[in-house]
C-alpha cells in the first residue's frame, strides 16, 4: 500500500472519531439535561416529603403539663378563710357550678384545708369573656394539685421528678459549721448531715478556728433548679484539732439495708456511744467532784453529770442502744429517763419538759426519748446527761468507750476497693481558705520578713 492511501485511510478515520465524538457530546449533553431534571424530582420530593412529616410543633412554655401561652394566668397566695369554693366565686364561678365541680372531684384530691400563705394559680381563657379553666394549689415545692374545672373536670395530685446531683463542698471554720455553710454557699442541710456521720467522733459545739472539711454529696432538684434537700453524704473528710476524720458511707448488711461510715483504714465511725445527748447543744457545766457554787456560799457540791444547754423543746437522744429502766419524775431531777446499756453502762437524762419513753421499753442509738426542758432544779433550760459504769457514776468524756461492730475481714476487702476513686475525688478537692487563715498567714508573712 503506498503512501497515499494511507493517508487517505488515517484521514477517514480521524473523520469517523471526529463525528463519533460529536454524537457522543451531543447525546452527552442531551443526556444531562433530561436525566438531570428527573433525577432531581426524584431525590428532590421524597426529601420535601420526609421534612415536612417531621416538623411538629410544640409549644416553648410548658409548665404543670399546660401551655401557659394558651391563657392568662392569675397567681395569688391563700390568706386567711380561704376556702377552695370561695376562691371560684370570687372569679366567676357561681355556687351552682362549684358544687358541680366539687362533685365531680369526689375527694380524689384534697383542698378542704389550704394553708395561709401557700401558693395558688387560676388558669383563664383568652377569650373575650375570661373563664377560669384550671387551677392549680402549690402547699409543697415538690408537688402540686391540679383541678381541671371546665369540660371534662377531674383533680389528681402531682409528685415533680427528682434529679439526683452530686455535688462537691469545702469549708473552713471561722464560728459555727452552720455560719460557714452558708458563707460557703453550701445547703445549710449539711450541717446536720455531717454532725451525724461525725456524732461520734466530733463534738461540733467545740470545733476550732481553723478547722475545716470538704464532702461529696448527693442533693435533690426539682425543676432543674429548685433544691428540695440533701440525699446522703457520700464521702467526707473533717480535719478537727490537726487530726483527719476520713468517713465513707458503705453498707455491711445488704439485707439490712442500713449504711454506716467507715475511716480509711475500714475503721467504723460509729461507737457505742453518742458524744452527747443533744445533736447541737454547748457544754455548759462539766462532771465536777470539787464544783464550788456561789448560791450555798460557796461550798463545794458535786456535779456528777454534764450540762448541755439547749432551747425548750430540742429533741433528746438516747446516747446508746438498752432499756428504759426509769422514766419518772422528782423534785429535783424533774422529769428524767434511765437507761440501762448492759451490765457495765447506765445514762440519765434530766430536766425534760416531756418524756416519749416508757420503762420497758428498748430504745436505739439516736432514738428520741423526750424534748428539753425546765423541770426541777434548774436555772435555764437544758439537759443533764449522767452517765455510770459499773455501778459508778463517772465522766463520759474520760471513758474509753467501746467501738462499734467491726467490718467482716470478706467485706473489708471490698470496702478498700469501693473507696479507691472516692477518696481520690476527694483529696483533689481544692479547700476554699476563710478570712482566720488568710490574715494569719499575712501576719507571719509580714513576721518572717521583718
Amino acid at each position: 500500500m503506498n503512501q497515499c492511501v494511507k493517508q487517505e485511510i488515517c484521514l477517514e478515520q480521524k473523520n469517523i472519531r471526529a463525528i463519533l465524538n460529536k454524537v457522543f457530546v451531543i447525546l452527552y449533553f442531551l443526556g444531562i439535561v433530561v436525566l438531570f431534571p428527573s433525577c432531581e424530582i426524584k431525590k428532590e420530593a421524597p426529601l420535601i416529603e420526609t421534612s415536612l412529616a417531621k416538623i411538629e410543633i410544640k409549644p416553648k412554655n410548658i409548665k404543670y403539663g399546660i401551655d401557659l401561652d394558651q391563657y392568662r394566668i392569675v397567681k395569688k397566695k391563700i390568706r386567711r378563710g380561704d376556702t377552695f369554693g370561695s376562691i371560684l366565686e370570687d372569679n366567676g364561678i357561681d355556687y351552682p357550678e362549684v358544687y358541680n365541680i366539687l362533685k365531680s372531684l369526689n375527694n380524689k384530691v384534697s383542698l378542704k384545708r389550704l394553708v395561709t400563705g401557700k401558693s395558688y394559680s387560676l388558669f383563664f381563657s383568652n377569650d373575650s369573656i375570661p373563664t377560669p379553666k384550671a387551677f392549680i394549689y402549690e402547699p409543697q415545692i415538690d408537688s402540686y394539685t391540679i383541678v381541671q374545672l371546665r369540660d371534662s373536670i377531674y383533680g389528681k395530685k402531682v409528685t415533680k421528678p427528682v434529679k439526683i446531683v452530686t455535688k462537691e463542698g469545702n469549708g473552713f471554720i471561722e464560728n459555727s459549721l452552720y455560719e460557714t455553710m452558708m458563707s460557703s454557699g453550701l445547703n445549710d442541710q449539711l450541717t446536720y448531715y455531717l454532725a451525724d456521720v461525725y456524732a461520734w467522733n466530733i463534738d461540733f459545739y467545740r470545733l476550732h478556728k481553723g478547722d475545716r472539711f470538704k464532702v461529696i454529696y448527693t442533693e435533690k432538684f426539682v425543676d432543674d433548679t429548685v433544691s428540695v434537700g440533701i440525699e446522703r453524704i457520700k464521702a467526707a473528710i473533717f480535719e478537727h484539732a490537726g487530726k483527719e476524720f476520713y468517713a465513707f458511707e458503705f453498707q455491711p448488711d445488704s439485707l439490712k439495708g442500713i449504711v454506716e461510715y467507715f475511716d480509711e483504714k475500714a475503721k467504723n465511725l460509729r461507737r457505742a456511744f453518742l458524744k452527747a445527748p443533744v445533736k447541737f447543744g454547748p457544754v455548759t457545766s462539766r462532771y465536777n467532784l470539787k464544783r464550788r457554787i456561789a448560791y450555798y456560799g460557796n461550798r463545794i457540791k458535786p456535779h456528777r453529770g454534764t450540762d448541755f444547754a439547749a432551747s425548750v423543746g430540742t429533741p433528746i437522744l438516747a446516747t446508746a442502744n438498752g432499756v428504759v429502766v426509769k422514766s419518772s419524775y422528782t423534785r429535783g431531777n424533774g422529769n428524767y429517763v434511765t437507761i440501762k446499756h448492759n451490765n457495765t453502762y447506765s445514762t440519765q437524762y434530766l430536766h425534760m419538759k416531756r418524756r416519749k419513753v416508757k420503762v420497758g421499753e428498748f430504745v436505739t442509738q439516736g432514738q428520741v426519748i423526750g424534748w428539753v426542758g425546765m423541770t426541777g432544779y434548774t436555772s435555764g433550760p437544758h439537759v443533764c446527761y449522767r452517765f455510770w459504769k459499773n455501778g459508778r457514776q463517772v465522766d463520759p468524756f474520760r471513758q474509753k468507750l467501746p467501738d462499734a461492730k467491726p467490718i467482716s475481714n470478706e467485706l473489708k476487702v471490698n470496702y478498700l476497693n469501693a473507696i479507691v476513686d472516692l477518696k481520690t475525688q476527694l483529696d483533689c478537692i481544692s479547700f476554699t481558705y476563710g478570712s482566720t487563715y488568710i490574715n494569719s498567714a499575712i501576719a507571719q508573712s509580714n513576721s518572717d520578713i521583718q
